[in-house]
């Protein structure tokens, strides 16, 4: 008896989530309901172009994007669209292997790739010279799980948003120190 109530809890449950993944899923493509896309920004004191060296430089990322443990390229060549990768990724205690292929490279505003592995959507990191000194990074992410997909990028969103967040507090902490040592070495070197 408990068993088939055990049974019974879980069938409703599994129900129940499909109905409302279905239901958001369906207000998302009307536009009506939230808004799936983390949205990470922050200001770095450095040069766009100091900024996109560290930032499109895919086998450094694990530097910085805490959640990535490794990265492989698997297209020869230099990185550009088309260019794809396997990275080892840890999140919620689960290891994963995450396949994308870049599909933004303009070079130095804008870096975008998709998940083309078992999560899907994809990401864009944006490049602003506020001025000489100054970067504004923008990254918009979208993660689709591949179960309960609306519903799973509604629950992991305020958690990721916040990983990637710090990801980009990292970002920040490299780049400014490379940028301070370079200035520095410079400023040395000339005097």
């Amino acid at each position: 008896m408990r068993l088939r109530t055990i049974a019974a809890v879980v069938v409703a449950g599994v129900g129940g989530a499909f109905v409302v993944d279905r239901w958001i899923g369906d207000l998302i493509a009307r536009g009506e309901g939230p808004d799936p896309v983390m949205k990470m920004a922050i200001t770095i004191r450095a040069p766009i172009d100091d900024v996109w060296d560290v930032v499109s430089d895919i086998e450094r990322q694990p530097l910085w994007m805490e959640e990535m443990k490794a990265v492989r390229l698997t297209t020869p060549g230099p990185v550009g669209v088309g260019t794809r990768g396997d990275a080892d990724v840890r999140i919620f205690l689960m290891g994963i292997v995450d396949a994308v292929e870049v599909d933004v490279y303009d070079p130095p505003t804008r870096f975008g790739i998709r998940h083309v592995g078992t999560y899907t959507g994809g990401g864009r990191i944006t490049l602003e010279a506020i001025d000489r000194a100054r970067t504004l990074v923008r990254w918009d992410e979208r993660l689709v799980p591949p179960f309960f997909p609306h519903l799973g990028q509604l629950v992991q969103k305020p958690v990721m948003g916040a990983i990637f967040q710090a990801d980009l507090e990292r970002l920040r902490e490299i780049v400014e120190s490379e940028h301070a040592e370079a200035v520095g070495g410079a400023g040395a070197d000339a005097g």
